[in-house]
C-alpha cells in the first residue's frame, strides 16, 4: 500500500520525471520546469504567502502553498471538489487551470496520488515527444 505523501515527495517526484529542472518563476519562486533550458514551462511552483490565500479561521497567510498545473478545467474541478483530498483553489486562480495544496496537508493523500497529479501537470507542460517517450507510446 502506498504511504502518505510528504512535502519532500514533491522534489523526489518532480525530479524523477524526464528533463525537469528546478528554476524560478513569478520573480523568485522555486518552480519545477520542463524541459530543461530556456524553453522550460513551469508545472509546479512554491507560492509565496499572499493575502489571496489565508487560513479561514486565523486569517494568516498560508506559507506552505504549492501550485500544481492541471491539464483541464474538469481535472481541476475534480480535485477541488473531492472532499477527500486537500486540493483547493482561490479566486485568484479562478480562470487558471491549477490547484493549490498546503504541504502541511499532503499526508491526507498517498504518495501515489500526489505523483499522479504532478505527473499529469508535467505531461501537460512537457513537449509531446517527451510525453510519448515517458508513457511508452513512441
Amino acid at each position: 500500500m502506498s504511504r502518505k505523501a510528504r512535502p519532500e515527495d514533491i522534489d523526489e517526484i518532480c525530479m524523477s520525471l524526464p528533463e525537469v529542472e528546478l528554476g524560478t518563476s513569478w520573480g523568485d519562486r522555486p518552480t519545477y520546469k520542463v524541459p530543461t533550458g530556456g524553453k522550460g514551462k513551469g508545472f509546479l511552483l512554491h507560492r509565496m504567502p499572499h493575502k489571496t490565500a489565508v487560513d479561514p479561521e486565523t486569517g494568516e497567510m498560508y506559507d506552505d502553498l504549492v501550485v500544481i498545473i492541471t491539464p483541464t478545467e474538469a481535472e481541476k474541478a475534480a480535485l477541488v471538489e473531492d472532499d477527500s483530498t486537500p486540493f483547493f483553489t482561490i479566486d485568484h486562480f479562478r480562470s487558471y487551470n491549477a490547484v493549490l495544496v498546503r504541504q502541511s496537508r499532503l499526508g491526507e493523500i498517498t504518495r501515489d496520488e500526489l505523483a499522479e497529479v504532478i505527473t499529469d501537470a508535467w505531461a501537460h507542460r512537457a513537449p509531446k515527444r517527451l510525453v510519448r517517450q515517458f508513457f511508452g507510446d513512441g
